[in-house]
């Protein structure tokens, strides 16, 4: 065993009960081809890949043999509500994604990610609506992951709704733009009971070992590899550097100091 992956065991992300290894989630929209979209999978090491219910059940372009592409044997899947405008439109493809999971041999399978967007052109979640649909989806029995902008407060309230993460935005999906929420994450992070999932924004994996150093408890990125020049190379990449900053992060990062102070002694050097 590798010592990155003997670090992942010793520190495993608990989501609803389930354990993972792996604190990098990844996604399945907007590689190539299947067969890139395979490659990076590996690569990244992930065990949660999260799937959008809406453009598997119309066989959306890119989307087909989908189900078929990825061992659900080893890969847990976190269906996704993406394409839903309302709370009513999103707990409907919930139900829907839970039996996604069912057809791909996992039927204890709850796990949603929730996406509520009314709005197309920013993309950004509609906290009201999101709220809402978790407290129903909660009632009904779902391991529920909601997608939300970088709100400590919402965060708290879909906490205390029974969710099983909050999943802030690092920057609007797919923009790259990396963590322009810091401190409103940092807040979410510092408050928070359940396993906080930095999702979207993130572009390289600079980006993604800061949001670890964070303290962040797992990444969902999709973009940022799907659309990168060699994806399956930076599906490696971005893994590197979530275990990493998540070791930085354990580790403790040395206190910030307003000047310098030597790494060497000063006593008994030569001529004191």
């Amino acid at each position: 065993m590798t010592p990155t992956a003997a670090a992942a065991n010793a520190d495993p992300l608990v989501i609803g009960g389930r354990r993972f290894s792996s604190r990098l989630m990844t996604g399945t929209g907007k590689y190539p081809d299947l067969a890139t979209m395979q490659a990076s999978l590996e690569a990244s090491g992930c065990e949660i890949v999260t799937v959008a219910v809406r453009r598997v059940q119309s066989q959306a372009a890119g989307h087909q043999g989908l189900m078929e592409a990825i061992d659900w044997s080893r890969i847990w899947m976190l269906p996704n509500t993406a394409g839903c405008a309302t709370a009513d439109e999103a707990i409907r493809v919930a139900r829907l994604g839970r039996e996604l999971a069912k057809l791909a041999g996992q039927e204890d399978n709850t796990f949603v990610k929730l996406e509520v967007i009314p709005d197309s052109r920013h993309l950004l979640p509609d906290p009201i609506g999101t709220l809402e649909a978790a407290e129903t989806l909660v009632k009904e029995g779902f391991t529920v992951l909601p997608y939300i902008n970088a709100d400590p407060l919402l965060a708290k309230r879909l906490e205390e709704a029974g969710c099983a993460t909050v999943m802030p935005l690092g920057s609007p999906i797919g923009s790259g733009q990396g963590i322009r929420n810091a401190a409103n994450i940092a807040l979410i992070i510092e408050t928070s009971g359940i396993p906080v999932v930095v999702d979207a924004g993130i572009g390289v994996p600079s980006e993604a070992a800061q949001a670890m150093e964070m303290g962040a408890d797992a990444l969902l990125i999709n973009s940022a590899i799907a659309l990168a020049g060699d994806p399956a190379l930076m599906a490696s990449a971005m893994a590197q550097a979530c275990q990493a900053g998540r070791s930085a992060f354990r580790a403790g990062r040395l206190p910030l100091r307003p000047e310098a102070s030597p790494s060497s002694p000063t006593s008994g050097r030569v001529g004191s």
